[in-house]
């Protein structure tokens, strides 16, 4: 899973913070491949600077066009081979193309080196412009979100994309225990708790297992949808961090767009837009089911898995990463587990575990991780 930054805008390449190579080999490598680029697609090499970094290895930088290139500016990426494998990100970049999604065209890769051009779908994102404050204001953006996620689900085919089996949802919840009690909040568990972890980790899984699989983005929030530029057609929003695609439960992406790794809303927003998703994936005769209730119980369900994984993660990424930023959003998550944990009599163990380490009082009502 990564997080892409969101873009800071630059008001000209000459004010731009210079890019820092650590490895002098990689940089020659880069200079003589953005040479011979340039040339190619008319770009401006002087006007190179950082874009945005993510959680991962990769880094993104912005580069303008001469007058009378196709675009007007592009992007780069840089992601070293031995530690990012950039096929995942073609393909699906291919089958969103394909399904009529807004994303980046990739013009060059450079497989071996791990550099690629594309084309930049703008500076700013969705979260970027939302209000926390005022979800009606909000609501048109998250419909278009929702416009595109039934979209991509409807071009979903088996054996195009890795599953997301038990095998996979059981090793994202071992970070659970794995780096955030143990490593971050420096727990060591005992052999009670490890069992119960394992029976509530095997009863989430199972739960999750039984919604029915499509194409899964797997990061589909705010952070990763850009805001059209202007004269695009349709206005479609943008999408972006796909490569960790897979195919798996319908709920995960509705899960993750409304209970968000950077802002929470409270419950009768998350109502409004899952139930307005639900009404439209059955008119395109997706598999989400006739009873509401029943699928909203299964975002539950399926949201709780990605909040044990995700609080995991960003331990992770502060204790062996160096980037704590993340981690402080740690909080939102805890309360993501909690409310949750607390509306089904199942998951009163894994609660109380909770509830042990975070020295927190039993949840209350039906708040959604509003910190």
């Amino acid at each position: 899973m990564s997080h892409p930054a969101a873009p800071a805008p630059v008001s000209s390449a000459a004010t731009a913070p210079a890019i820092a190579w650590p490895d002098p080999q990689r940089e020659a490598d880069f200079t003589t491949w953005l040479e011979g680029l340039a040339r190619q697609h008319r770009l401006d090499a002087a006007s190179l600077r950082p874009a945005s970094a993510d959680a991962s290895f990769r880094r993104y930088f912005r580069i303008d066009a001469q007058p009378g290139a196709a675009f007007a500016s592009s992007i780069i990426m840089d992601a070293p081979p031995a530690q990012e494998d950039c096929r995942p990100f073609v393909q699906v970049a291919g089958l969103m193309a394909a399904a009529g999604l807004n994303v980046p065209q990739v013009l060059a890769w450079d497989e071996a080196r791990g550099f690629m051009l594309l084309s930049d779908l703008g500076r700013q994102t969705m979260l970027e412009v939302i209000d926390p404050q005022d979800a009606p204001a909000s609501q048109p953006l998250y419909l278009q979100a929702v416009d595109a996620l039934v979209t991509w689900q409807q071009a979903s085919r088996p054996g195009v994309l890795p599953p997301y089996d038990a095998a996979l949802l059981q090793r994202e919840l071992a970070l659970f225990p794995d780096w955030y009690l143990e490593k971050h909040r420096g727990l060591a568990l005992t052999q009670a708790q490890r069992a119960t972890l394992a029976q509530q980790f095997e009863l989430i899984v199972a739960r999750n297992l039984a919604a029915p699989s499509v194409y899964v983005h797997r990061d589909f929030m705010p952070r990763n949808l850009m805001m059209p530029l202007a004269g695009d057609t349709g206005h479609a929003l943008g999408v972006l961090d796909f490569q960790d695609a897979v195919y798996g439960p319908i709920t995960y992406d509705i899960a993750s767009l409304m209970r968000d790794a950077f802002l929470s809303w409270d419950e009768d927003f998350v109502l409004d837009i899952t139930v307005r998703y639900w009404q439209q994936a059955r008119r395109a005769g997706l598999p989400v089911g006739d009873d509401f209730g029943e699928f909203y119980r299964s975002v539950e369900w399926m949201g709780l898995q990605r909040h044990l994984k995700v609080a995991g993660i960003f331990a992770r990424l502060t204790l062996r990463d160096g980037k704590p930023k993340y981690l402080a959003d740690t909080p939102r998550f805890i309360a993501y587990i909690r409310a949750t944990a607390a509306r089904y009599r199942e998951l009163t163990p894994l609660l109380r575990l909770v509830d042990q380490v975070e020295g927190s009082q039993a949840a209350v009502g039906y708040a959604f991780g509003r910190v």
